[in-house]
């Protein structure tokens, strides 16, 4: 088991009507000037913009609206949400929605307070700026787990590239499931699929320890209350387990002691500098293929994975036909959950020329047991074109 430090920062407050019970008292901590940031429409037909305004106006706040932020954020986004800090003196921000919102804001909050070209500052200086403004989240779309932690996922047009970026962790993250009931289910999907990857990703990284058996746990959890919401879409139980599902992973408490493994998140983040790609929809096309190419260099952890996760009956089975068939059923719980298994399925205009550019620029974990060339990575994206 590797060293490690650990520490959690962000301080949640779950359960149906948290946005009533603790945003204004949250918000006595902090300056009168609040950015609200927000994404499409949904936020205010929903009826929820109205509510939080009101909350805000009552608190004594001036709010600043800041809303259209995209599906994959962009570089120019979080530009101009710095722009918008600085001008209005922005005190605290206040990110609703997704992990879209909440990836844009946190890097905003960040290059808010840095000098210079903030994708400069860290990916030619290195230079990693350790505060920012603050903010707060209400989550309304679990899957990323964004609000746990202090990194975000940025497009940056002009590079043709998406990369991780340093931001700021919240204070604190409102969590009411009930806000998924208004959610489309493809999308729910999308975010139940993407959780389960951060899980799958950290998983099957070196190293076993008792991280991968808490890991096993909330993977099975997953895959059981998915099931169940396919079955029963308004149950608020069912809903409350994956949204905090969703959370843990992004708590990194999974990596303590260990290496994570992630591979099919650098190839889909280039995938969408060329696409635009559904993040969550797109790694469920990536990971089985993926997996079909690697399952025979670690097929003792696949096995693993296929009977504490999967419930797998490994009665009569070498542990390698246990591990493909572990592989075979992460393809099935994409059916499962609605999503598709190719590009084509997807609707994302790819060809080859594309595929390959993804493979030749998108990073490489040179951490596991077997590092696929780049060649093979595009025979893998080729096969679930």
């Amino acid at each position: 088991m590797k060293n490690f430090f650990y520490h959690a920062p962000v301080k949640v407050l779950f359960g149906e009507g948290g946005v009533e019970r603790h945003l204004g008292m949250e918000l006595r901590a902090y300056g009168k000037n609040i950015m609200l940031a927000y994404g499409g429409g949904s936020v205010k037909r929903s009826g929820l913009y109205d509510q939080l305004t009101g909350i805000l106006e009552q608190a004594g706040k001036t709010v600043i609206d800041f809303g259209g932020i995209t599906s994959n954020p962009t570089y120019d986004m979080v530009l101009k949400g710095v722009e918008t800090v600085r001008r209005e003196k922005v005190d605290f921000i206040l990110a609703v929605g997704g992990g879209s919102v909440m990836d844009c804001v946190k890097v905003i909050s960040t290059a808010a307070k840095a000098s210079g070209d903030y994708w400069k500052l860290i990916f030619e200086d290195h230079y990693y700026p350790m505060s920012g403004t603050p903010w707060g989240a209400i989550v309304t779309l679990s899957g990323t787990g964004s609000e746990m932690n202090g990194l975000g996922g940025i497009s940056n047009k002009a590079l043709n590239t998406k990369a991780t970026l340093p931001g700021s962790p919240a204070s604190f993250a409102i969590c009411d499931p009930t806000y998924l009931l208004t959610v489309p289910q493809k999308q729910l999907a999308s975010g139940i699929f993407d959780n389960l990857s951060h899980c799958m990703e950290t998983y099957f990284g070196p190293g076993e320890c008792v991280s991968d058996a808490m890991n096993e746990a909330v993977m099975h959890d997953i895959i059981e209350n998915a099931r169940a919401w396919r079955k029963d879409p308004t149950n608020i139980d069912i809903l409350g387990n994956l949204m905090w599902d969703s959370s843990l992973p992004q708590t990194f408490l999974f990596n303590c002691g260990k290496e994570g493994g992630f591979q099919c998140h650098p190839i889909e983040a280039q995938l969408c500098a060329y696409t635009g790609s559904n993040h969550g929809m797109a790694l469920a096309v990536i990971h089985p293929s993926y997996y079909r190419h690697i399952v025979k260099d670690m097929p003792e952890k696949f096995a693993r994975f296929g009977q504490r996760v999967f419930d797998l009956d490994p009665a009569g089975k070498t542990t390698q036909q246990l591990a493909d068939e572990a592989v075979e059923a992460v393809a099935d719980f994409v059916k499962e959950l609605g999503l598709d298994s190719s590009f084509t399925e997807l609707g994302l205009k790819v060809d080859e020329d594309i595929l390959r550019k993804v493979a030749e620029n998108c990073g490489v974990n040179e951490s596991m047991p077997r590092v696929l060339p780049r060649e093979e990575i595009f025979q893998m994206l080729r096969e679930v074109m």
